[in-house]
C-alpha cells in the first residue's frame, strides 16, 4: 500500500492547473522582491506594506493574464512605473520588469499573434521611454549597460513565447497525423480481417452452389452435400463476422480489442474446409512448434487461407501444399498448387495479394506470390519474430 494515495484523475485536473498558477506567482513575485530596492524590496526590511504591494500586484495579474491579457500586462508595467518613481534617476531596473518579461512570454505562447505583438510593443514602452528621455538630454554614462539588458529580456521573453507557441503547434500537428495515420491502418486492418474471411467463405460456398446446381438432378446426393457444405461455411463466416463486430463495438479508445481471429493451430481445420470445397490440402510442420506472438500467428493464418481461397478460385487446382518452417528468429509460410497459376481475374483491383503483403510489411516480413518454373502458383511469407514481439 502507497504512501501517499492517489489523487482521482478527476481531482488532480482540476487542481494541478491551480497549483502550477499559484507556483509561478510566488516564484515571480519572489524573484522580482530580491532584485527591488527600498521601499519594496529587502534593502529597506519587510516591515511596511512594499512586498505585499508587490505580491498582490503580481497575483492579480496573474489572475488577469489568463482572461484579460492586455489589462495584466498594464497592471505589471504600472508596478514597474510605481517602483522607477521611488528611484532618484528615475530609472527602469531589470528587477521590477520580471513580472512583464514573464507575462509578455506567456501572451506569445498561448495568445494569438496580434495579442504577442501588442504585448511586446506595451512592454518597451517603458524602458524605452526612459532611453528616449536619457537620449534627449545627454545620453547618461550607463544607459547601455543598465538598459540595453532590460530592453533585451522583454524581447528575448516574446521569442521564447513564439519558440514555444510554434512547439505546441507542430505537436498538436504530430498528434493529429498520428491519430489520423492509426485510423487509417485500423480501418485497413478490418478491410483486411473482413476480406479474408468473407472471401474466403463466399469463394467456397460459389464453388459448392455450382456443384449442386449441375448435379441437382442426377445425383441429388452429392447436391445434398453441397448444400450442407453451404450452410456449415455460411454459419461460419456470420459466426465470425459477428465476433468481429462485438469485438469493435467493445474496444475501448487505447486498448485494442481481443483477437477473435484464429492462429495457425486451425490449419488442419482450414484444410478440412478445402477440401469441401475439392482441394485436397497438405500441411507440413517443420522446426520446433512453440507459442507465437499473437500478429505473427494470425497474419500467418491469414495467409494461408487467403492463399488457399486463391487456389480454390483461380487456379483449378486439386492439391497443394501448406508448409510451416518454424526458425529461431523468423516464421516461413509457403503454398504451393499445381494449378494453371493463372492471376486472379479481377487484375489489380483484388485485394488478396495485397492484403496478404501488407500483413507480412507490418511486422517487418516479406512475401512473393507468382508462378512457378515448374508449374503451378507459389506464395511464400517471411515473418521475423522479433520485430513481431516488438509490435
Amino acid at each position: 500500500m502507497p504512501l501517499v494515495p492517489r489523487v482521482p484523475e478527476s481531482v488532480a485536473a482540476r487542481v494541478r492547473p491551480v497549483l502550477v498558477w499559484a507556483g509561478g506567482t510566488l516564484l515571480t513575485a519572489a524573484a522580482t522582491l530580491t532584485m527591488l530596492g527600498p521601499p519594496f524590496g529587502p534593502g529597506a526590511g519587510y516591515r511596511h506594506a512594499g512586498p505585499i504591494a508587490v505580491a498582490a500586484t503580481v497575483a492579480v495579474a496573474a489572475v488577469l493574464l489568463r482572461w484579460y491579457p492586455t489589462v495584466a500586462v498594464l497592471l505589471l508595467l504600472g508596478g514597474a512605473l510605481t517602483a522607477t518613481v521611488f528611484r532618484p534617476d528615475l530609472r527602469v531596473e531589470f528587477g521590477p520588469m520580471v513580472p512583464v518579461d514573464v507575462a509578455v512570454c506567456y501572451i506569445a505562447a498561448t495568445r494569438s499573434r496580434r495579442a504577442a505583438i501588442v504585448s511586446l510593443c506595451l512592454a518597451l514602452v517603458v524602458p524605452a521611454g526612459y532611453d528616449v528621455r536619457v537620449l534627449a538630454a545627454d545620453g547618461g554614462p550607463f544607459l547601455a549597460p543598465f538598459q540595453l539588458p532590460v530592453l533585451y529580456a522583454v524581447v528575448f521573453a516574446w521569442v521564447v513565447g513564439l519558440t514555444i507557441r510554434k512547439s505546441r503547434q507542430l505537436a498538436a500537428a504530430a498528434r493529429t497525423q498520428a491519430a489520423e495515420r492509426a485510423m487509417t491502418a485500423e480501418r485497413l486492418r478490418i478491410a483486411r480481417e473482413l476480406h479474408d474471411m468473407v472471401a474466403h467463405s463466399v469463394g467456397i460456398i460459389a464453388i459448392q452452389a455450382g456443384v449442386g446446381n449441375r448435379v441437382i438432378g442426377t445425383r441429388p446426393d452429392d447436391a445434398q452435400e453441397a448444400l450442407r457444405v453451404i450452410e456449415t461455411t455460411s454459419r461460419e463466416a456470420l459466426s465470425g463476422l459477428r465476433r468481429t463486430l462485438v469485438a469493435l463495438r467493445r474496444a475501448e479508445p487505447g486498448r485494442a480489442g481481443p483477437n477473435v481471429a484464429p492462429g495457425l493451430a486451425e490449419l488442419d481445420r482450414l484444410a478440412a474446409g478445402a477440401a469441401e470445397a475439392g482441394l485436397h490440402v497438405t500441411v507440413h510442420r517443420t522446426g520446433a512448434a512453440r507459442p507465437l506472438p499473437a500478429d505473427t500467428d494470425q497474419a500467418a493464418y491469414r495467409i494461408v487461407q487467403e492463399a488457399l481461397t486463391n487456389v480454390i478460385r483461380h487456379s483449378g487446382a486439386r492439391r497443394c501444399r501448406v508448409d510451416v518452417d518454424y526458425r529461431e528468429s523468423e516464421l516461413a509460410v509457403v503454398v504451393d498448387d499445381e494449378g494453371c497459376g493463372r492471376p486472379d481475374p479481377l487484375g489489380d483491383n483484388g485485394f488478396g495479394i495485397v492484403g496478404m503483403r501488407e500483413r507480412a510489411a507490418l511486422l517487418g516480413g516479406d512475401l512473393s506470390a507468382g508462378p512457378r518454373p515448374g508449374g503451378g502458383f507459389r506464395v511464400a511469407a517471411t515473418l521475423p519474430l522479433e520485430a513481431a514481439a516488438a509490435v
